[in-house]
């Protein structure tokens, strides 16, 4: 199955996001690989990607530009807006992201740009058959009731929006706030519906829930209300909107009438959505099954009405600044090492295995032609067994590859690192992926000599579903050892899978930068996975300022 790309724009705090769409892509058994672009580099749900991306700011011209080319040289599927700023400028340009075979998952530009000015989005409403609160644009021509609201026509997260409670103090609002509305409060139960679309507007999930707390804008806790008016009227609501992927409308049930208003559409995913996505409404499993070409109808079971969801802030650390190496941060207790090009070169494997395959073969000149073929990103034992006319034999060879007893030796300066790191009282421990039969045999072929608790085939925990980036390895080995896992360290040097789990855990990185590794990469940016290095000898150096 081809692997998925999807980039988030404006990631900012929406882990809860991603780690729906890595669920989902668990579940479904598929390959996706997540990236955020950023301007600081700064944003928690960074963490989260596989890859981040520096960019100007939304207002700037390059914007556009810069994220296509982004698109273009990573080989994007789909990009999700997930911030107000990003909707209007991405739904003027979703015919350039076509033209480069990437999708966009964002509504119709006369959709947005309606849901950006509160004034159409009350006449839209009205044109649906729904109630709205009447939307006033002069303090002056407000003529009542009291409460009213007074906030920005294009605003959100409720920044700049009051209830006041009387008219004097509806000019000191209407000076502070700009280019503002003014609508009666209306007082009842506040509800989000989350709505997912495909990119025809057809709906998917209409999943109203209540706002039980809220917080700047944000629900706290929500409980899930299927209401069937509610659905019916959102249904209406998609007819004539015709959205694309994710929308997030707020209506309020007006507490002694019981009719609704209603009072706001983002569209985009609101950051309530993944509550809407653990109950059942998975618009994120929705997505990828879009992407790979089906066309699932609207989804009316399997929804958990009456569940209720709080949420809670958690802390992460931001690699963002240059530190000299060897200078102290914090106590360090254990060191944990990946295996594969950071303590001896994957590629002295390869050469041992296909030593072994060329001598099963008997071909003169195939241990020479299978380290060409590799060389040129080709596989190379299928290429040789086509040249040669053996296909039937690939099993054995395989075989052969996979259960050879390998020659290689650990990096210079390898051997004595762990010994001392070991003799200063710290905990040494090696994370690898791999076959267990071929990982067996690398790390007896080392002599690392490592006690068998502090080593950890991921592959031998279950199958390939546990290897990194999935975090579960270094949850056991932290949970053996008994250390917090901001005492520990990782030593790796492959970007693409090695430090995701580790940073979101706590721990330090260490990124062997190797160029003669594998998976050695020109362009990776500075310090984004941890303290770089560029031979696996310094990390003892680094390690040792740590213990100071």
């Amino acid at each position: 199955m081809r692997e998925l790309r999807i980039l988030f724009t404006g990631a900012g705090r929406r882990v809860e996001l991603l780690q729906a769409f890595r669920q989902a892509a668990q579940v479904l058994g598929v390959s996706l690989k997540l990236y955020g672009a950023d301007m600081a580099g700064t944003a928690p749900a960074l963490a989260f990607c596989d890859y981040s991306r520096k960019i100007c700011a939304m207002k700037d011209r390059d914007y556009i530009p810069q994220l296509l080319e982004i698109c273009e040289k990573d080989r994007i599927d789909l990009v999700i807006p997930t911030i107000d700023t990003d909707l209007l400028v991405l739904s003027e340009h979703k015919e350039a992201f076509h033209k480069a075979g990437v999708a966009v998952m964002i509504s119709a530009l006369d959709k947005v740009r309606l849901c950006r000015d509160k004034n159409d989005t009350t006449a839209f409403f009205h044109s649906c058959g729904l109630k709205a609160p009447e939307t006033v644009n002069d303090y002056m021509a407000y003529r009542g009731p009291f409460p009213c609201f007074i906030k920005p026509k294009d605003g959100s997260s409720s920044i700049d929006a009051y209830k006041v409670d009387e008219k004097e103090q509806l000019l000191t609002y209407a000076e502070r706030v700009k280019d503002y509305i003014i609508q009666p409060f209306i007082d009842g139960k506040e509800y989000t519906v989350d709505i997912f679309c495909d990119p025809e507007g057809n709906p998917i999930y209409i999943t109203p829930r209540e706002r039980l707390a809220v917080r700047s804008g944000e629900v706290l806790k929500t409980k899930i209300v299927l209401d069937e008016r509610i659905v019916a009227e959102c249904r209406e609501l998609v007819r004539q909107f015709v959205p694309c992927g994710p929308i997030t409308v707020q209506l309020i049930r007006e507490k002694e009438t019981g009719d609704d208003y209603y009072i706001e559409i983002n569209p985009r995913y609101g950051g309530g959505a993944p509550l809407s996505i653990k109950a059942g409404a998975d618009s994120a499993q929705m997505t990828l099954r879009l992407l790979l070409g089906e066309k699932p109808g609207f989804q009316s079971g399997g929804v958990q009405d009456g569940a209720v969801y709080s949420r809670f802030d958690q802390s992460i650390r931001i690699v963002s600044e240059s530190r000299p190496m060897g200078g102290r941060i914090r106590k360090i207790s254990g060191v944990i090492f990946d295996l594969d090009d950071t303590l001896y070169a994957e590629k002295q494997y390869v050469k041992s295995g296909f030593h072994a395959v060329a001598k099963f073969l008997g071909e003169g000149g195939a241990e020479e032609k299978l380290w060409r073929c590799f060389t040129e990103g080709k596989n190379a034992i299928d290429a040789l067994l086509r040249e040669l006319g053996r296909e039937t034999e690939k099993e054995e060879c395989l075989h052969v590859y996979r259960f050879h007893q390998p020659e290689i030796s650990l990096y210079a300066g390898v051997a004595d690192m762990l010994g001392r790191l070991r003799d200063n009282g710290l905990r040494v421990g090696i994370i690898t992926d791999g076959r267990p039969e071929g990982q067996r045999s690398k790390l007896q072929a080392l002599g690392i000599g490592l006690p068998e608790e502090d080593i950890i085939i991921t592959d031998e925990l279950g199958g390939v579903q546990f290897r990194k980036p999935c975090d579960i390895a270094f949850r056991i080995l932290q949970r053996r050892w008994g250390l917090p896992f901001e005492e520990l360290v990782y030593v790796g040097d492959n970007p693409e899978k090695d430090f995701r789990a580790a940073i979101q855990l706590g721990m330090e990185s260490i990124y062997f930068e190797n160029p003669d590794g594998l998976y050695y990469r020109e362009d990776a940016p500075e310090n984004a996975y941890g303290i770089k290095i560029c031979d696996i000898e310094d990390a003892y150096r680094v390690i040792k300022g740590y213990m100071i």
